[in-house]
């Protein structure tokens, strides 16, 4: 007959009232890892969609605007060298404008006006009326002529003109510049380069 039962645990051959004896689980019983493998971890719980979809939401709107504002810049990068109003009607007038314009008027804006956009440079060109201007205050009773604007060379869209630019001053000093220009046909004919 057995013996009384031993403190802190059940006696020998009897099992806890209601559970299992512990021990290493069966093969092929529910939770049982084959020997040698670790054991998964557990998988990630799933994002909620409606995260996913204000992400998505998100990334195309901000195609759009990326696609608008770039068609914006691109729309604004391409009309900003479309000539402005008509050039002159034959390359020589569009050299005689520019230099009335620069020489005569000293009008930076409107030699400007005569330039092709490609070349069109309002510093550069405010720079070269201001060297005029500083001229014919330096130099007492200052004038400028030129000859006759003559083409060099024409295609249908360029043309080479060439002048002679002289100053004379009132004590009869006097200095001449050669000037070839390239004239192009948009719209008209405009000055595109001075050499």
């Amino acid at each position: 007959m057995p013996g009384p039962p031993q403190p802190g645990g059940p006696q020998a051959g009897f099992p806890q009232a209601g559970f299992p004896q512990p021990g290493p689980p069966q093969p092929g019983a529910p939770g049982a890892v084959p020997p040698g493998y670790p054991p998964y971890p557990a998988p990630a719980p799933a994002q909620p969609r409606k995260k996913r979809g204000v992400l998505i939401a998100s990334i195309v709107l901000a195609l759009a605007v990326l696609l608008c504002g770039g068609g914006g810049v691109a729309a604004f990068l391409t009309l900003r060298n479309v000539e402005s109003g008509e050039g002159a009607k034959e390359p020589t007038a569009a050299v005689q404008n520019f230099l009335a314009a620069v020489y005569q008027e000293r009008d930076a804006k409107k030699a400007a006006g005569h330039v092709c956009s490609a070349a069109r440079d309002d510093k550069q060109i405010a720079a070269k009326v201001a060297e005029v201007k500083r001229y014919a205050e330096e130099h007492e009773g200052a004038r400028f002529r030129w000859t006759a604007p003559k083409v060099d060379n024409q295609t249908d869209d360029r043309a080479t003109v060439t002048t002679k630019v002289t100053m004379t001053t009132s004590d009869e000093k006097v200095a001449e510049q050669d000037l070839r220009f390239t004239v192009v046909q948009q719209t008209g004919w405009w000055v595109c380069e001075i050499a």
